[in-house]
């Protein structure tokens, strides 16, 4: 099969790679793009470890081809920090206790980036639906919640950043 040459911006900067019509977005980013962060989970689109923010909006890069970022925006967990700080989310994370084995946390982060730009002052429920396609196998989910909630807290306090 042919190559199709594709460009989009990654993580605030532009790149450009050759990919096969069929070619899965996460494979591009791991493989050809060495962004590593963004985990391989089910390959279903049920677990969430392979969450990116494409174009403003959370999807499962194991299913969304790489030749639908042509032109658009692509945001992984190594785009979250700014200038070697720590984003809030990442920050409250550690404190909150908000992983455990760190396999989901990629996803996780990345997806309550977009559920707070959505909703930056959300309710415990909220919270809960807003990261329910996103799984973890070991927090039980209460130190994730609390974490929104704190990066929520202190996002508002930063003006929305």
């Amino acid at each position: 099969m042919a190559k199709k040459p594709i460009s989009f911006m990654l993580n605030g900067r532009k790149v450009e790679t050759l990919v096969e019509p069929r070619e899965l977005l996460i494979h591009v980013i791991r493989e050809q793009l060495n962004q590593t962060g963004s985990h391989i989970g089910c390959e279903t689109s049920h677990c969430g470890a392979c969450t990116v923010d494409l174009n403003g909006r959370s999807v499962k890069s194991c299913t969304v081809l790489a030749v639908q970022a042509e032109g658009g925006t692509v945001l992984t967990v190594e785009g979250l920090p700014k200038n070697g700080t720590l984003h809030p989310l990442q920050e409250a994370f550690t404190q909150e206790h908000g992983l455990q084995c760190g396999y989901c946390t990629p996803g996780m982060l990345v997806r309550a980036y977009r559920f707070l730009q959505e909703n930056p002052n959300p309710t415990e429920e909220q919270i809960r639906f807003g990261m329910s396609g996103n799984l973890c196998r070991c927090t039980g989910y209460m130190n994730i919640v609390k974490a929104v909630q704190s990066a929520a807290k202190k996002m508002q306090a930063a003006g929305g950043k």
